[in-house]
């Protein structure tokens, strides 16, 4: 019990748990909704739970602002990185993250009638800002899986460190490998939700599901949870 309500009580914690809660419901929902009788309005029932939590995810990113300015100006150009094409990938990343969040406050906005402009064009803008950043995490992470895999064969030629220390090095560098296989399978399941989001006619757009859509985003919240528990969270623009 005590590591749910210390999850429940930060933030990003809940915010995770609310994301894991709406896919659940939109996977669930979408398989039952297809089935007739009592399932099916239990199932539309979940549908619409899920549609009442994806609204309360953005209206709560309204607030998301400055997190994410004071994170992209902490990071920088990425001195701090060794490899510039991991340096490049998150400074582009960075970009497209902090640009989601204006976007998608105006098409917001323009939906709730506050401000009177298209909501469709902005809607837009704001999902090929997040497909771009989760395409640009997909590759850093594989670029940093790379480099980590290199850095394990640099280990086992020249056998320089003691045992201990080359078993502990091992064994870290593989532990961040199995973190950064998952970012991708987050990014990858995260980016078929955006290209179905986005306008007809751009690949898949439109042809999920709903259980469909709700499957890629449980598997992208599970992995979320389980790096945020492992100390592996990233400030990443989610939806």
């Amino acid at each position: 019990m005590d590591p749910i309500v210390q999850l429940l009580e930060s933030y990003r914690g809940r915010d995770k748990v609310v994301r894991t809660l709406c896919y659940g419901s939109q996977l669930v929902g979408g398989v039952l909704s297809q089935k007739s009788g009592r399932s099916s309005a239990v199932g539309k029932s979940l549908l619409l739970f899920s549609a009442q939590l994806s609204h309360c995810r953005t209206v709560l990113r309204l607030f998301d602002d400055l997190s994410m300015v004071a994170y992209t100006r902490s990071y920088g150009l990425g001195n701090r990185e060794e490899d510039g094409v991991v340096r490049c990938l998150s400074v582009l990343t960075n970009v497209a993250d902090q640009l989601y969040y204006p976007c998608e406050h105006v098409a917001w906005a323009a939906e709730a009638e506050l401000i009177r402009v298209p909501p469709d064009r902005w809607w837009t803008l704001s999902t090929l800002l997040w497909a771009a950043s989760l395409l640009l995490g997909a590759l850093r992470s594989i670029r940093v899986i790379m480099l980590l895999r290199r850095k394990l064969r640099e280990h086992q030629r020249t056998r320089q460190d003691s045992a201990s220390h080359g078993h502990a090095t091992r064994r870290e560098c593989q532990q961040q490998i199995t973190m950064e296989m998952l970012s991708v399978v987050s990014c990858l399941a995260d980016l078929s939700n955006a290209v179905h989001w986005m306008p007809p006619g751009v690949l898949w757009a439109g042809q999920f599901p709903s259980w469909l859509v709700g499957l890629m985003g449980t598997v992208s919240s599970f992995i979320g949870l389980y790096q945020m528990g492992s100390g592996g969270s990233e400030h990443q623009a989610s939806s």
